[in-house]
């Protein structure tokens, strides 16, 4: 297994390093999959230990805390969307269960006058 304090080509640790899922910002309620992930399979991640509830595929999300219908869905330290349905730490989180509020010009008309 390669050391966590393995640096990278720039001579800089990188924490992602053996690492299966990257927690990219502490208010971040997902992890990045770096790999892909296999039910059950558990990521010692900096929020805390994540059972993984389904296969989820590299590159995408995994749910490091419970998030119910309506509330954020943070990644990179900002919103990436709202849940529509409830999240459980360990899903996979993607458009099944995310509503993304981004470039959506319905949101943002202003009312009739």
């Amino acid at each position: 297994m390669v050391s966590m304090e393995s640096p990278t080509r720039s001579g800089v640790p990188d924490a992602s390093v053996g690492r299966r899922a990257y927690h990219l910002h502490p208010s971040d309620n997902v992890a990045v999959a770096l790999a892909d992930l296999e039910m059950g399979e558990v990521l010692d991640l900096p929020p805390g230990r994540v059972v993984v509830g389904a296969r989820i595929p590299f590159g995408h999300k995994v749910a490091v805390a419970a998030v119910a219908v309506g509330e954020e869905v943070r990644k990179y330290g900002e919103v990436i969307g709202l849940a529509n349905a409830p999240i459980s730490p360990g899903d996979h989180v993607h458009v099944h269960n995310v509503e993304s509020q981004r470039g959506r010009g319905d949101l943002h008309r202003a009312a009739p006058a």
